[in-house]
């Protein structure tokens, strides 16, 4: 058959220029990927071959084999699995199209620590390039299960590979790596080293459930000795906590995470009785970059009676959720199941029910035993476990009771709901919050002076599905929660800072003004009134307690949800020297046509002071440039 030799793209070349020139200071993760790889190839057939008779594959044996070949140098990992068609191999070998290489090689660069630039190799599924680390030339021979013929990949890793399609293969896959010498001042290990070899595999791949088999040794006479068995196969997830290290969770943690940090906390969960099954779980310490893509793939590895079945099972637990890696094994469901019949399945939502409560006892237990861990945890996955909130009203009340919140108390420290219920001063009713893009511009918004000034704790909600759930929740243990940009809130009557009498005075002495304003601002405003939530700045908007905040408003049309626009409440601060002026001239003034222009700048600044962006910016250029030139 004829070879073809292909060039690289661009990103191609850049990783495997990375690989052949490793920045990594442990290039064993190599073999590991290699025998994972091998692993998932294994699975795919036994359940291809459950769920299609007709399929003319061998699954008698199935097992990982490697051989050490000290004269050629070289070493092949060797899988009677699935395989690859020839497409297949230029899609995922030549062109690494779905490897997302860009991003790949971004996140290197800001990687911290070399173990987290060696986790990147897994996650982004690059696994098989991590062989030009050790290897001058890489040769992998394919077959799919079910076809006749095989392809034959290989590359030295400089900007070309070749292909070709052979008729002899065999089913499965090897990868045979044409290995560098040994340079230990690199790091670089003799990989021909049976004991190097048999290291590794004990030490990333002994959970495999495979048979991983180390073969071609020389026995005592020169003959080839019998293959030997180098991982043990035990399912972790069956054994108790008592029989595990904490190192053989953390090591089957990054093969099924491919993370290469240790994770943030292990679950064990043991269901026993009408429907029984085993779950694994772990909480990385750091959020994937892509958590909050559409694309990120999650869910749980589902196994039936330790035959793997799906490796990324949504069904187990809930979006908000997606960031917990982990195994279950079922014990009754079917060998053939489906994902839709996974949605619909009685027991699937039985154990989700279950490990979703599990997940969450334990992220309280780390709130009231580890405040370290659980800081952590939040900074990583609290703007995501937050999403439940809204969409699992079943478990709200154990999300409320883990979930924590920046307060104008605290620099950097968060405070749980219940914290702040119990540190509220008498006559204090409500849980005060505001929402923004960050902290610093929430801290000095207009609608913080007057609860500044009193000293009013306010959560600081900057996470964009904080302004979801704070409207779907409401309240907590009887007090409600209410923003502070949001319908009238009189801190000054509180704390009976200025009398009634006076306030109807001012009220009385600023109607006209008001009045006037409403008319000149009806395209914008649906009231202007006078504000207690002012201490400082001459204006401010407020939205109706029932009306969707404009952030909101801008998320549901992002969303392509048409909601109508809610015009909003100008309030004026009576106490401001620009506005004591303007109620003056009203006052004095017939001709009131030069105060309409007074009347806009205050509505602009207003919406400029919460970040906004004035209706007509050219307008509001052009009123301040005479304003300014009048003033000179």
């Amino acid at each position: 058959m004829p070879t073809e030799t292909f060039e690289f793209q661009v990103e191609a070349r850049q990783l495997l220029q990375l690989m052949i020139h490793s920045v990594y200071s442990n290039k064993d993760v190599f073999l590991r990927e290699l025998v994972s790889n091998a692993s998932d190839a294994l699975d795919k057939l036994r359940l291809a071959a459950l769920r299609d008779d007709t399929l003319d594959a061998d699954v008698s044996d199935l097992h990982i084999e490697l051989e050490i070949d000290r004269d050629a140098r070289t070493l092949t990992v060797r899988d009677n699995g699935i395989g690859m068609s020839y497409d297949e191999v230029g899609q995922l070998i030549g062109t690494i199209a779905n490897s997302g290489t860009a991003e790949f090689l971004r996140e290197l660069k800001e990687a911290q620590d070399a173990a987290g630039a060696e986790g990147l190799i897994g996650q982004f599924g690059v696994g098989f390039y991590s062989g030009f680390m050790v290897a001058d030339e890489v040769t992998l021979l394919t077959r799919r299960a079910g076809e006749p013929q095989g392809t034959r990949w290989s590359s030295r890793g400089e900007g070309t590979y070749t292909l070709e399609r052979v008729d002899d293969a065999p089913q499965g896959t090897s990868v045979v790596l044409h290995l560098k010498p040994a340079d230990p001042d690199n790091q670089l290990h003799d990989y021909t080293s049976v004991w190097k070899v048999k290291e590794i595999v004990k030490r990333y791949s002994d959970f495999i459930t495979w048979p991983v088999r180390l073969v071609g040794e020389k026995d005592g006479d020169g003959g080839a000795a019998e293959p030997e068995t180098l991982n043990s196969m035990k399912a972790l997830w069956a054994r108790s906590r008592e029989e595990v290290s904490e190192e053989e969770y953390h090591e089957l943690y990054k093969h099924i995470g491919h993370d290469w940090r240790e994770p943030l906390e292990t679950i064990q969960l043991q269901a026993e009785g009408t429907f029984e099954y085993q779950a694994l779980l772990f909480v990385p310490a750091h959020a994937p970059h892509d958590l909050f893509s559409q694309n990120f793939r999650h869910g749980l590895q589902l196994y039936v009676k330790r035959v793997f079945i799906m490796d990324d099972c949504e069904a187990l637990l809930p979006p908000y959720l997606r960031f917990v890696k982990g195994v279950v094994d079922a014990q009754d469901l079917s060998l053939n199941v489906s994902r839709e019949i996974l949605q619909q399945d009685r027991h699937i939502r039985m154990m989700q029910r279950r490990l979703t409560k599990k997940v969450l006892a334990s992220v309280k237990s780390m709130l009231t035993g580890d405040a370290e861990r659980y800081a952590t945890f939040w900074r990583e996955f609290g703007a995501v476990l937050k999403e439940g909130l809204v969409t699992d009203p079943d478990n709200r009340d154990a999300l409320l009771a883990v979930a924590s919140f920046a307060t104008t108390r605290g620099d950097g420290e968060t405070v749980t709901l219940k914290q702040y219920v119990e540190r509220m001063p008498d006559g204090q009713d409500d849980i005060y919050y505001i929402t923004g893009e960050s902290r610093e511009s929430v801290e000095s918004s207009p609608h913080m002076e007057a609860f500044r000034e009193r000293g009013v704790e306010v959560l600081l909600l900057t996470d964009p599905v904080d302004e979801v759930w704070a409207d779907a929740v409401g309240e907590f243990e009887g007090k409600r929660l209410r923003s502070v940009a949001k319908g009238e809130i009189d801190l000054a009557a509180r704390e009976d800072d200025r009398g009634e009498g006076e306030r109807e005075k001012q009220a009385e002495a600023y109607a006209g003004l008001l009045g006037w304003m409403r008319e000149r601002l009806a395209e914008d405003v649906k009231e202007v009134r006078l504000s207690t939530r002012l201490t400082v700045s001459p204006a401010c908007l407020v939205a109706d307690a029932n009306d969707l905040s404009p952030a909101l408003e801008s998320m549901y049309r992002a969303m392509g949800q048409e909601v109508p626009h809610a015009r909003r409440i100008l309030e004026l601060n009576p106490d401001h020297a620009l506005v004591k002026s303007l109620n003056e001239a009203y006052g004095e003034r017939e001709d009131h046509a030069e105060l309409t222009e007074t009347a806009e700048l205050l509505h602009s600044l207003a919406v400029l002071a919460e970040g906004g962006r004035p209706k007509d910016p050219a307008r509001f250029v052009q009123q301040m440039a005479n304003r300014l030139e009048r003033t000179l």
